[in-house]
């Protein structure tokens, strides 16, 4: 009878306009209950009430939380707008969730090299001698006899269906070998048809470049959201969700699965190629997103002393990854050189041809984590900086991800404001390549001191007439104290005076945005003295990563994200991970290269510094 009375103890929760319904035990979040089901809820906390992302609207009782009375207006709480992370299901709901995008904007492209095309997978035609009484070798023996300058090992499957082929095709087949491995062997001529995808393994996005490697010719290319965006923007909350349930890894693995066969099937689609066609894979990622994609537990990542399973990783197969394409296929994974500077960091490295160029450089990937490498073809340093989620657009109160309706560039003058908008479209909010912009253009004229505060009413009357009536507050009047925070508005999306309706920038979000400048100024600033060397011997900066290719070099300079320098001698590097993923399916020569960077590279661990906390609150300041 207990088990009975326990089994309704459920409460049905309808999502719209998926139509999807489910049941779960009551007092369950209604982001907790969504993300169970695979339904994405937008969120870069992992529903830890930090983002104020997840917004829904609810069809029920709910009873509005502290922290939605600070999320949302009191109009938007009357008609049912709630957090869902707070929002607990204690009755039956119906659940409206906005549409997630699934595709911002992202960079797809980025600096790369020339290389000498010889792929690590082949293909070779034979026209064999068919086996008669005075002639029996094996099926294998023949086969292999025609490929002599190749010591090969054999898959087994290739076995299973060998003889079948070569007496179906008359003896004239195609090899396909990857590496020492022969995978298949086809009927006929099929030389002309050899592909690999290579993958840009990203926290927040996932990059996906179809390529014909008998010519290397990209074929097509695709970006979208990880799937595993509801368990949080960053490696740490998607380690936190293991740490706290075992269970998550499989989902988390699961997820990472499911977003990289939708890639694959749509780069092949767009080229209009069977997924079977492709024989061979290379992934470039984070410690934490390749540890998760195969199924290793990231929980020794995320706490002291930051141990990886494997630098190098045995053999991997398309299949580990869960990839729709030939069934025996290979993926070469990129080594790391730790837990916080992974493999995407060495295919960019490679990508730069940082450890081929006599300039000392800079190579930055800007993130929630950022990877800094200083150095040349002499020598090259590397280091982590925690710059936290700001870039991302997350923990800003107007924030948003480079997707329709985000301001992604910001100039002023003292009189007057331009926006450019992703998409052209009215501004939402603001994403992390416009809040770097609003933040220099506002120290630039004047309204942000040196501190990162706002000046005062009546010096920004005088240095700026024309932007002073932006300067104002939220949450009572100008110059009243409790309960308000100063914010500068972007863009009045209501009445000129509703500033809770606009796209602004907080005191707070300047906050944020000093913190994670001054992270990576502390990195990079360790890494020069670690070097002897100081700002002024930095010959060239190069930004990584989809961030990184929208960033204004003058307003980077201008905030001290990077050193100043000339801005053309700042380069927007663009998606330099995916390159070197390209660069490693095209030239076995290359992949070598890449291996030998795990000798060539020194890490420096911030953690342990005993200098850093100085040096991050000596970095807080703009540059005057």
């Amino acid at each position: 009878m207990t088990q009975v009375a326990d089994a309704r103890l459920r409460v049905d929760l309808t999502f719209t306009p998926s139509g999807t319904r489910v049941r779960v035990p009551p007092g369950v979040t209604v982001f907790d209950a969504a993300s169970w089901n695979g339904i994405a809820i937008d969120s870069t906390c992992g529903g830890h009430g930090t983002c104020k992302k997840c917004k829904v609207r609810i069809d029920g009782p709910v009873p509005p939380s502290p922290l939605d009375a600070r999320a949302f207006s009191p109009d938007e709480l009357r008609a049912g707008w709630r957090l869902a992370c707070r929002a607990q299901a204690s009755t039956d709901l119906s659940v409206e969730v906005p549409p997630l995008v699934t595709r911002p904007k992202a960079a797809t492209v980025g600096v790369g090299r020339q290389v000498i095309l010889r792929p690590a997978a082949q293909k070779r035609y034979l026209e064999l001698t068919e086996p008669s009484l005075s002639d029996q070798q094996t099926d294998l023996e023949r086969v292999l006899a025609a490929l002599d300058d190749l010591e090969l090992r054999v898959d087994l499957e290739v076995l299973r269906g060998l003889g079948r082929v070569l007496r179906a095709a008359d003896y004239r087949v195609t090899a396909v070998i990857v590496d020492d491995v022969l995978i298949d062997v086809q009927a006929g001529d099929t030389t002309g048809n050899l592909l690999g995808i290579a993958f840009d393994l990203g926290t927040t996005t996932v990059v996906a470049t179809l390529l014909d490697l008998t010519t290397g010719t990209p074929l097509a290319v695709a970006s979208m959201l990880s799937k595993q965006q509801p368990f949080g923007a960053d490696v740490i909350t998607r380690i936190s969700a293991v740490m706290m349930d075992p269970a998550a890894l499989d989902t988390l693995a699961r997820l990472a699965h499911e977003t990289l066969a939708e890639l694959t099937a749509e780069v092949c689609g767009q080229a209009a190629v069977d997924p079977a066609r492709v024989c061979e894979v290379a992934l470039a990622g984070n410690a934490t997103m390749t540890h998760i994609a195969l199924g290793i537990d990231p929980e020794p990542l995320g706490v002291a002393p930051f141990i990886m399973s494997a630098r190098l990783l045995p053999e991997v197969l398309a299949v580990d990854l869960g990839l729709p394409v030939h069934p025996r296929a290979r993926a070469f994974c990129f080594p790391a050189f730790g837990a916080y500077v992974g493999g995407d960091i060495t295919s960019g490295l490679l990508a730069a041809g940082m450890d081929r160029d006599p300039r000392i450089r800079l190579f930055i990937d800007i993130g929630t984590n950022c990877e800094i490498v200083l150095g040349n073809r002499e020598w090259l340093l590397a280091t982590a900086a925690p710059a936290g989620p700001a870039f991302e657009g997350a923990a800003i109160r107007c924030g948003m991800r480079a997707s329709d309706g985000a301001i992604e560039v910001v100039s002023m003058t003292p009189d007057e404001v331009t926006l450019q908008v992703i998409g052209d479209t009215e501004p939402a909010g603001l994403c992390g390549s416009g809040l770097v912009d609003a933040v220099a253009s506002l120290v630039s004229v004047g309204l942000l001191d040196a501190s990162g505060r706002f000046v005062p009413q009546e010096q920004a009357a005088a240095v700026a007439p024309g932007l002073a009536g932006r300067l104002t507050t939220l949450g009572g009047q100008a110059d009243s104290v409790a309960n308000t925070e100063r914010v500068f508005v972007l863009h009045w999306r209501g009445e000129p005076g509703d500033v809770a309706d606009s796209v602004y920038l907080s005191q707070r979000d300047v906050r944020e945005l000093q913190f994670a400048k001054a992270a990576i100024a502390t990195g990079w600033n360790i890494l020069l003295e670690e070097a002897g060397l100081g700002p002024g011997d930095v010959q060239q900066v190069l930004l990584a990563g989809s961030f990184g290719s929208y960033l204004s070099p003058a307003s980077a300079i201008r905030i001290g994200l990077v050193p100043r320098m000339p801005a053309l001698r700042v380069v927007s590097a663009g998606n330099v991970a995916g390159e070197g993923a390209k660069m490693a399916l095209l030239s076995v020569r290359e992949r070598a290269g890449a291996l030998a960077l795990l000798r060539e590279v020194r890490y420096v661990e911030l953690s342990d510094r005993t200098d850093f906390n100085d040096a991050f609150v000596d970095q807080l300041a703009f540059p005057s």
